[in-house]
C-alpha cells in the first residue's frame, strides 16, 4: 500500500555527505517527486550504494525530475527503472539529448567492463555483470518528457515544475518546485527550488546561471563550497609543461568529462593553437559520446543555451585544426602505437573507466607522458589517487607505474566557486527561509553552510544520507 503524506517532506538518498549518486525525495500530498538519479562514484562503499535499495519505493513515486545530464545525476535512471518506476523523466531538451548518449555509453561501458573482467578473470565475482545493460537503458530513455526553460509542467496533486538555466553544462537547469501550503513566499504555495549543480560566471561556452527565483527552500550544490578557482589564464598554467613535453615528443593525456569539459578544452586548445601560443600538435578525441555531445552543443550554438561569444570559422567551433576523431576500438588501441608529440583527450574524466584507462596503462610509465587533470576528481577515484601522488595506479588487474609528469589545471571546472554560489543564492529577490547544501564532500558543505548563514540569516542545514525533514 501506498503510505500517506499529510505535508511535505524532503528526504536526501544521495549527494549528501559527499558528491556523487545526486537523489533528492520531495513528497507532498498527492505528488512523489524525485529530484535527480545520479549514480554513485568513489570510494568502493560509495559505489556498492549503485547495486542496493534505495531507500525508497520507486514504484510510489509519480514524477522524475533530472537537472541535467552528467552520469551523477542521470546514472541511476535505468536502475529505478529496473526497481519498478512507472513515470516520466522532466529535464530540458538539451540534457534529454545528452541523457541518451549519457546512459546508453554507461551500460555500453558496463556490459564491456564486465565482458573485460570475465575475459581475464580479476573481477571477484563470477561471473561479473553490469549494473544495467543497454535494453535497460533504451527502456528508461522511453520516459524523457523535455520542458522548455521557463514553461511550467503540473505534475498533479497541485505540484507543478518550471526549469531555469543553470550554467554549468549545455541544458543544466534549476528545479522551481510548488506544492500546495500556506505560509509560502508565493500566496498558497510552499517553493522549493532544487539548484542541480551550479555554473561560473563569465567563462567560455556556458551561459551564466539565471538568477534564483524567490523561493522559501533551496537545495544547493557544494563542491567548490570551501574554495575559489584560480584566477591564473590557462595559458600561464599549462604552457611550460605543455611546450616541455612536445620537445620531448611525448604525449599529453587528458582524462576528460565527455559532456561539457570536452567541448571547453577543444574550445580553449583551439584559441591558444590558432593563437600562437601553444605549438600545434595532432589533437585525439578519442570518445565516441565527446564527439557525439560535441555534436549535439554544435547544434546549440545560436539558439540561446550557450555563451554567443562563441565564434564560427566554418569548421567545428569547438575543436581546432588537426583534430582527430576516433569512435572505433580499433581506433582507439591504434593510437597507442603512435609516438608524440600529440594531445589525446579521453573519458572517463575522473578514470573510474572507459577508454582513457588503456591509455593510461600504455602511457603513465613514460617519463615524457605528461597526465593534465582539468576536473574535479572525487575521492576513491584513480584521478584523485593521480593528483594526491601516488606511485602506481590499479588498472585491468595490475599496478602500473607512475613516472609521467602530473599537472592539475585550475579554473577550467564548470561548478561554481563559494564566491560564486553566495552570489547566486544572493541573485533571488529574497534569501530563503530554509536552506539544504549538499553535492559536496563535508568540508566544502560545511564551510559554504556557514558563509550561507552569515550572508542570508536562513536556516541552513548540511543534511547526512537519508535524512529527511518537514517543510510545513
Amino acid at each position: 500500500m501506498r503510505p500517506a503524506v499529510d505535508r511535505p517532506r524532503l528526504t536526501f538518498h544521495g549527494a549528501a555527505g559527499g558528491v556523487t549518486g545526486s537523489r533528492h525525495l520531495l513528497e507532498a500530498p498527492g505528488c512523489r517527486l524525485l529530484v535527480d538519479c545520479g549514480m554513485f562514484q568513489g570510494l568502493k562503499e560509495l559505489r556498492l550504494r549503485n547495486r542496493q535499495d534505495p531507500g525508497f519505493e520507486p514504484g510510489f513515486l509519480d514524477h522524475v525530475v533530472l537537472t541535467h545530464a552528467h552520469i551523477d545525476h542521470t546514472g541511476w535512471v535505468p536502475r529505478l527503472t529496473q526497481f519498478g518506476y512507472p513515470g516520466p523523466l522532466h529535464c530540458t531538451p538539451a540534457t534529454a539529448e545528452l541523457a541518451e548518449l549519457v546512459l546508453m555509453d554507461a551500460a555500453h561501458l558496463q556490459e564491456e567492463d564486465a565482458a573485460f573482467a570475465n575475459k581475464r578473470g580479476f573481477s571477484k565475482h563470477h561471473p561479473a555483470e553490469p549494473l544495467y545493460t543497454t535494453y535497460d537503458a533504451l527502456q528508461a530513455l522511453k520516459r524523457l518528457r523535455p520542458l522548455e526553460t521557463g514553461a511550467w509542467r503540473d505534475l498533479g496533486g497541485g505540484v507543478r515544475v518550471r526549469l531555469g538555466n543553470a550554467g554549468h553544462i549545455l541544458g543544466a537547469a534549476f528545479a522551481e518546485v510548488r506544492v500546495p501550503g500556506p505560509g509560502g513566499v508565493h500566496e498558497g504555495e510552499l517553493t522549493v527550488v532544487f539548484g542541480g549543480d551550479t555554473g561560473r560566471y563569465g567563462v567560455p561556452l556556458h551561459i551564466d546561471p539565471e538568477p534564483l527565483p524567490a523561493c522559501d527552500v533551496l537545495v544547493v550544490e557544494s563542491t567548490y563550497g570551501d574554495r575559489l578557482h584560480a584566477q591564473e589564464p590557462v595559458l600561464d598554467q599549462i604552457r611550460d609543461a605543455f611546450v616541455r613535453t612536445v620537445r620531448r615528443r611525448g604525449t599529453v593525456l587528458i582524462p576528460s568529462f565527455a559532456v561539457g569539459r570536452a567541448q571547453l578544452i577543444g574550445l580553449i586548445l583551439r584559441q591558444l593553437m590558432r593563437g600562437g601560443d601553444l605549438p600545434e600538435v595532432p589533437i585525439h578525441i578519442d570518445s565516441p559520446m565527446a564527439i557525439d555531445a560535441t555534436a549535439i552543443y554544435s547544434r546549440h550554438l545560436h539558439d540561446g543555451n550557450l555563451d554567443a561569444d562563441v565564434a564560427d570559422d566554418g569548421r567545428s567551433v569547438l575543436f581546432p585544426r588537426r583534430v582527430q576523431l576516433h569512435r572505433t576500438v580499433h581506433e582507439s588501441k591504434a593510437l597507442n602505437g603512435l609516438d608524440g608529440p600529440r594531445v589525446i583527450i579521453a573519458s572517463s574524466g575522473m578514470m573510474t573507466g572507459g577508454r582513457i584507462l588503456h591509455h593510461l596503462v600504455r602511457r603513465l610509465p613514460d617519463r615524457n607522458t605528461l597526465v593534465m587533470l582539468t576536473g574535479y576528481q572525487a575521492v576513491g577515484t584513480r584521478g584523485r589517487s593521480l593528483q594526491d601522488g601516488a606511485a602506481t595506479l590499479r588498472m585491468h588487474g595490475q599496478n602500473v607505474p607512475v613516472n609521467a609528469e602530473v599537472l592539475t589545471v585550475q579554473g577550467l571546472s564548470s561548478h561554481a566557486d563559494r564566491d560564486e554560489l553566495l552570489r547566486w543564492v544572493a541573485s533571488a529577490p529574497r534569501p530563503p527561509r530554509r536552506i539544504f547544501v549538499v553535492h559536496g564532500e563535508p568540508e566544502a558543505a560545511a564551510a559554504l553552510a556557514g558563509g550561507l548563514r552569515q550572508e542570508t540569516g536562513a536556516d541552513v542545514t548540511v543534511p547526512t544520507l537519508g535524512d529527511g525533514f518537514d517543510l510545513a
